[in-house]
């Protein structure tokens, strides 16, 4: 019999995986599906019963006028700071460092779009008031990540968030959301969907990541902005004849998962104190806002995987399926809760936190 040598292959074989909601593979698109009749009709170039009436629901859970579906987050939000830069006469947009635009797409909001970004705070904290109200050149639009995925899904407080608002709307900065993980930041705020975009000019969510589904993206706000948009999506290419497949799958798993944002947020909390209770780890944020979270060990890499290796073969619990070097030393990983943790016995998982920690303490006493 193959030894299983790696994390991913651990984790994949694990009987009891903690984080996400299950494996990515073509069942999650059978399951989305097979609820609907093979003889309704697919949309066409944005326009059908599939894709129209979803785009309105969309628009009305988060309080703007109009949405329009886009087969990738990256795209939509491109095209929505580019709208803002062409309105304002500036190339100038703001955001954190650790912005999804500035390291995982390959420069594209520069070499496509020109435009120029500001980076505000560090690498260690999210966005507060003060780093946009001490901006020193204007600025057509801030962006923020609610909550900020690179750090752990931290979250600046909600009151600051309306002062950052009001601030920008004060001084014509417009105000994009990316809220790739928006309803999972929803528990921690106490308010609705709708409340939160309403601070902003314009907004985009992903339904791929906390929602798992397929893949695909809304852009959201005034009705002018979204026509904008609809044509710089067809600039870009994203336009398919038919986005059904992603569209079905979102509205199948929004209805499935939305609800359980609570739960996920409750057992995000629950997990990290596990973490919190092992010798040399600890979590970022302490204690999660939202339904994800970062654990970082004092271990180096090349200590720790072998660790969690034997401990998930022992245990049957997988914990996770790539760790991360730390510049200055030690690991970390990303923790995001779905629908596995709460199938989990926690006899089990608490007997596994068990060995990990003594483990780990092996290594550093």
């Amino acid at each position: 019999m193959k030894l299983l040598t790696t994390l991913l292959e651990v984790f994949n074989q694990a009987k009891y995986p903690v984080t996400g909601h299950g494996k990515r593979n073509v069942q999650v698109l059978k399951e989305a599906l097979a609820h609907y009749d093979g003889e309704l009709d697919s949309d066409v170039y944005g326009l059908g019963a599939v894709i129209e009436p979803f785009q309105e629901r969309m628009a009305k859970l988060l309080g703007k006028p109009a949405a329009v579906f886009f087969p990738s987050g990256t795209m939509a939000q491109q095209i929505a700071l580019r709208i803002w830069s062409d309105g304002a006469g500036s190339k100038k947009v703001a955001y954190h460092p650790l912005c999804h635009l500035e390291i995982h797409e390959k420069d594209g909001l520069k070499e496509l779009h020109h435009l120029e970004p500001v980076l505000l705070a560090d690498m260690t904290r999210p966005v507060r008031l003060a780093d946009v109200t001490s901006m020193e050149e204007p600025v057509a639009c801030v962006l923020l990540e609610l909550p900020q995925r690179e750090i752990g899904g931290q979250l600046p407080p909600y009151e600051e968030l309306v002062e950052i608002s009001a601030y920008c709307r004060g001084k014509g900065i417009k105000l994009h959301l990316d809220g790739a993980r928006l309803f999972e930041v929803l528990p921690y705020y106490g308010v609705t969907a709708e409340a939160v975009c309403g601070l902003f000019d314009s907004v985009y969510i992903s339904f791929y990541k906390g929602l798992g589904g397929i893949a695909g993206a809304v852009l959201a706000g005034e009705y002018d902005f979204v026509e904008e948009s609809k044509v710089w999506k067809r600039r870009h290419g994203g336009d398919l004849i038919s986005l059904y497949p992603y569209i079905l799958s979102a509205e199948y798993y929004m209805e499935r998962r939305l609800p359980r944002m609570a739960q996920y947020y409750g057992e995000a909390k629950e997990l990290a104190a596990l973490y919190n209770g092992c010798s040399a780890i600890t979590t970022v944020p302490r204690v999660p806002v939202s339904n994800m979270f970062h654990v970082h060990c004092e271990l180096a890499k090349e200590v720790l995987e072998p660790i969690l290796i034997a401990v998930s073969e022992e245990t049957g619990v997988g914990f996770t399926h790539v760790l991360r070097e730390k510049d200055g030393g030690g690991c970390c990983f990303e923790v995001s809760i779905g629908d596995r943790y709460a199938e989990l016995p926690k006899e089990e998982l608490r007997d596994a936190f068990r060995v990990l920690d003594e483990r780990v303490r092996g290594e550093t006493e």
